[in-house]
């Protein structure tokens, strides 16, 4: 049946709030209107309650932009269906700011009113966009399934049709609707970021039978293994502890954490480095008393924390050293979690783990590392604990070197890397060790002991020479962080630009200009490879170009294929170094590509990536995270431009699977080595993805630098994947990369699986 237009533009304003920007009417508590969609938080809890107009019972989607001042808002909408207000009929949902959000809502009947949550702090924001529109059931399913498979940890990467089939098999165990289970199921992937104290209590602890079936394992396989030379009276661990002057109750916790661990195979060895506290002394005495294994040597001068470090080194006898602070705790599975992996892999020689902080009785502030990162260690020392290193090699290289006080663990550890292969270094993705923060500790403030940071320049300036004598490190952005300046050959490469257009003459000039009078390095072309363009005025800017000897247009007069153009371009350059730079790149600092080309020739490095910024200023790209919304995402998106990032890695040169075409440099060799750019099964998205993955497996290290700087108007020329037939290209392109690379997709190394694959900003998962 036909309705006519007046009659669905009613059936619509009934059924849905149209409000762009708000002016819904509605109860205002704690905020006040100051204009042009602008609102003025008053308090903590500011709300709107929504009496008239309200939506129908059924599925509806909601759409929202707001603009305010933190990265991410989580706005909350609650519903009355005639009980009042609960969190039991409450949608959640994160909003960055200025930009569209979305999520679909489902009311069983109708609501009676609505309470709208924008905030949750006082001050400005404003709500450029609020509607609520009707859907059929059969839209919105396929749009709750199609989320279910991009972001839910459960679910991520699978066939839609694949996931109906295992809900309703899991619905018919736990004998629950269907609907039931898969609404529960998406509205699980809006749930509220987990603070810390809400992802421990989730967290299972192991019951003692498990614990003994693990401890057996364990036995049973040091006995078969290499270790089984030990003799019976040599522990696997020796525990490493300078002591001077700690709190007492702190120390007695510390080494009672030791004394709590399920794997009994370790000697606690402490150098007291001269402590002043008679209580010290004490304690000291009485715990070594209590149990054999724990063994101390008085130092009669203090030498500071190397000197006695090196002390209890000396009383080692354990295949393995794990070092350990005097007021720090260690958790109750640590030396368990290590033993298995030397267990299983008797050739690793060094393992780290995630750790937290304690202050109090509280644990906060966890950082849930990487795995071997070789350029992030260099930029800052993320390792720190809790590290276990074979002794063997620990003693080859030395020891703790004096000098190198506050930064003597970063030191160490570079030395006892070098040559090491990484095949034999592990990381175990749990928090193993309480760093506690005391007043002046570098655990409670960065900005504690810059005589540690001075010393850490030292020993990154030490390692780094190892490498490449030329090369120079200078303090980075963030305190207690370091920058390597690489050099570049005394011939510096030509570097072979690609920037594939069509049309938008307006996108490409600012880029091309920004390239052309920014850029320092000395050696560069442009390749503008014209994709049938047809504007005027887009091909009489070709025709000046042509006039610049630094640039050369070639035509691509074939459908768009974003691999094959560039493919083709790679064959026409001149360039010993490939950069895919897309056509609405506008760089910022003039030695942004003497920073990427100084990264890309070095022999071990592959594609190397630059952090692009939003033209408001916010993060576009701090480099590819794999598993983000099923396939790859860019991690830190939409934070403030100057953010410091997860444990400062947006201002870290560090190593990363991937990173964007939209601004990449790649040796020409190894770009041919593995093949290029897949033209078949990737013509548009995921391209580039696909071919740092391929880098990757060739043995090569991709990287990312926040020293290449440039604004990127994203898919300003391309357009978004909006009509039907671009869609299910996205889809195929999404399906390849899940059979092509599944198992690196859910296993990135430069991320960590405690961290979400929801959102882009390093929450908990």
């Amino acid at each position: 049946m036909m309705l006519r237009r007046e009659k669905i533009d009613g059936l619509r304003r009934r059924l849905g709030l149209l409000c762009e920007p708000m002016r819904v009417e509605a109860e205002l508590h704690a905020m006040e209107s100051a204009g042009q969609g602008a609102w003025h938080s008053l308090r903590d809890d500011p709300r709107m309650v929504i009496n008239k107009d309200l939506p129908w019972a059924g599925w509806h989607m909601l759409e929202l932009c707001m603009s305010h001042e933190q990265h991410e808002l989580l706005v909350r909408l609650w519903v009355d269906y005639g009980g009042g207000f609960s969190d039991s009929h409450a949608f959640y949902l994160p909003v960055k700011s200025g930009r569209v959000t979305k999520r679909l809502l489902y009311f069983p009947r109708r609501p009676q009113r609505l309470r709208f949550g924008p905030v949750g702090h006082v001050g400005r924001f404003s709500i450029e966009a609020f509607r609520m529109v009707w859907l059929t059931p059969w839209f919105a399913h396929k749009r709750l399934f199609k989320r279910i498979c991009s972001a839910h940890p459960n679910w991520r990467g699978r066939e839609t049709d694949d996931v109906r089939v295992d809900l309703r098999e899991e619905a018919r165990e736990m004998k629950v609707p269907f609907w039931d289970l898969a609404w529960q199921q998406y509205d699980q992937t809006f749930c509220p970021q987990v603070d810390y104290s809400m992802w421990l209590a989730r967290q299972r602890e192991p019951g003692k039978a498990a614990i003994r079936e693990r401890l057996r394992g364990v036995e049973g396989a040091l006995e078969s293994s290499n270790a089984s030379d030990l003799a019976e009276d040599v522990p696997l661990f020796s525990i490493v502890m300078p002591v001077f002057d700690p709190q007492p109750q702190w120390l007695s916790e510390c080494l009672d954490s030791v004394l709590a661990q399920h794997f009994q195979g370790w000697e606690l060895c402490i150098a007291d480095d001269a402590s002043t506290q008679p209580e010290v002394h004490r304690i000291l005495r009485s715990y070594a008393a209590r149990d054999a294994r724990i063994r101390v040597a008085w130092r009669r001068e203090n030498g500071h924390i190397s000197a006695a470090s090196n002390t209890a080194l000396e009383m080692a006898r354990g295949r393995y050293v794990a070092l350990l602070d005097h007021d720090d705790r260690l958790h109750p599975e640590a030396l368990l979690c290590m033993a298995e992996v030397f267990a299983s892999r008797p050739e690793i020689a060094l393992v780290y783990s995630d750790e937290d902080k304690i202050r109090g009785g509280e644990r906060l502030d966890p950082h849930f590392k990487p795995d071997w990162n070789p350029d992030l260690v260099l930029s800052h020392n993320y390792v720190c604990h809790l590290a276990v290193f074979e002794r063997s090699r620990l003693m080859d290289v030395g020891g703790f070197r004096e000098g190198y006080e506050g930064s003597q663990d970063h030191d160490l550890l570079l030395r006892f890397v070098r040559g090491l292969p990484p095949s034999r270094i592990h990381h175990v993705p749990r928090v193993l060790y309480h760093w506690r923060v005391t007043e002046g500790s570098t655990a409670g403030s960065s900005q504690a002991k810059d005589y540690a940071a001075e010393a850490g320049q030292r020993a990154v300036a030490s390692a780094v020479k190892a490498m490449l004598p030329s090369a120079r490190v200078e303090p980075g952005r963030v305190p207690h962080s370091y920058r390597v300046r690489w050099p570049l050959p005394d011939s510096a490469p030509r570097v072979s630009l690609i920037i594939p257009t069509r049309d938008r003459v307006e996108i490409l000039r600012p880029c091309l200009e920004a390239i052309l009078e920014r850029t320092d390095y000395p050696d560069f072309e442009v390749l503008v490879v014209d994709n049938e363009s047809r504007c005027p005025q887009t091909l009489a800017y070709f025709e000046e170009l042509r006039a610049d000897p630094r640039v050369r247009v070639l035509e691509w007069h074939r459908r768009f294929n974003y691999s094959a153009i560039n493919n083709f371009a790679v064959t026409q350059a001149r360039g010993d170094i490939i950069g895919l730079v897309n056509n609405d790149i506008e760089p910022i600092n003039a030695d942004w590509l003497t920073e990427m080309v100084s990264h890309a020739c070095r022999p071990e490095i592959g594609c190397v990536g630059a952090k692009l910024y939003y033209p408001n200023g916010r993060i576009q790209h701090g480099g590819v995270i794999l598993g983000l919304g099923g396939v790859a995402g860019h991690s830190h998106k939409h934070l403030p431009g100057d953010a410091q990032g997860y444990f400062n890695r947006l201002q870290l040169v560090q190593n990363l699977s991937a990173v964007t075409a939209a601004c990449l440099l790649v040796r020409r060799e190894v770009f041919d080595q593995v093949g290029g750019l897949d033209e078949k099964n990737l013509p548009v998205a995921f391209n580039d993805v696909d071919l740092c993955l391929k880098v990757r497996e060739a043995g090569y290290r991709n990287l990312w630098t926040p020293y290449a700087e440039a604004y990127h108007h994203e898919s300003a020329s391309r357009g978004e994947d909006n009509t039907p037939e671009k869609r299910r290209r996205a889809e195929r392109e999404v399906a390849y990369m899940r059979r092509r690379w599944g198992r690196e997709l859910d296993h990135d190394p430069a991320y960590n699986p405690n961290l979400t694959l929801a959102h882009e900003d390093f929450s908990l998962r």
